[in-house]
């Protein structure tokens, strides 16, 4: 998959968190959007993944070679943040059937092969409301990232994990980033050592600020 921004800008109301991006994310590669807390990193990758809409400029999608509709682009892709919220009326089993209803599993992965990759299988059958703040986003993780999906897009991954959370996320996305595209939202630096390429949403604030 192939993203590219052209002139990307969002605002709201008259004040723009970002103006005239232009870049360009491919396969194979991952890639950290890098700012303080209210920088506007979230807003840009809910745009990428088709959640938010932009005020400016665009945004295109291919897909082995061949350009795909913006609303169809959620096709390719799996997402996970903190504001995303889990049904916590289900249990784990039944949270994950209902996702991959949706979106089929990488590499015809069971769903107990699942539990056990999250590390869960004492919980299989417990309610996601039960369930503590670190096991909600292992699960969330572990769907986004086992997902069938061209592209991940990691918000803040590591929100609610301890230190052997972090290594599990870390050692799974590493086993699963070949020829993926790979965009982490983060300022922390366990989360995105991965990346091979920054952009830094800072740098699009000052010709925001002097353009109204």
């Amino acid at each position: 998959m192939q993203i590219n921004l052209s002139n990307l800008g969002k605002r709201y109301n008259y004040e723009w968190i970002f103006r005239n991006l232009t870049y360009t994310l491919e396969s194979g590669t991952s890639y950290a959007i890098l700012g303080h807390n209210g920088s506007g990193k979230s807003t840009l990758l809910t745009i990428i993944a088709g959640h938010n809409l932009h005020s400016e400029g665009d945004i295109t999608y291919k897909l082995d070679g061949k350009t795909i509709a913006p609303d169809k682009a959620y096709r390719e892709l799996s997402l996970t943040a903190p504001y995303l919220e889990l049904v916590e009326e289900f249990t784990l089993l039944e949270m994950i059937a209902f996702h991959t209803r949706f979106k089929p599993l990488r590499g015809d992965l069971s769903h107990q092969n699942l539990v056990e990759r999250m590390g869960l299988q004492k919980s299989r059958n417990k309610y996601i409301k039960d369930f503590s703040s670190g096991m909600k986003q292992r699960l969330k993780l572990g769907l986004a990232i086992y997902s069938d999906t061209q592209l991940l897009v990691l918000d803040e991954p590591t929100t609610n994990l301890d230190q052997e959370g972090i290594d599990w996320y870390q050692n799974h996305v590493e086993q699963n980033k070949a020829d993926r595209l790979i965009v982490v939202g983060s300022n922390i630096v366990h989360e995105y050592s991965f990346c091979e390429h920054h952009l830094h949403i800072t740098d699009y604030h000052v010709q925001a600020r002097q353009v109204r």
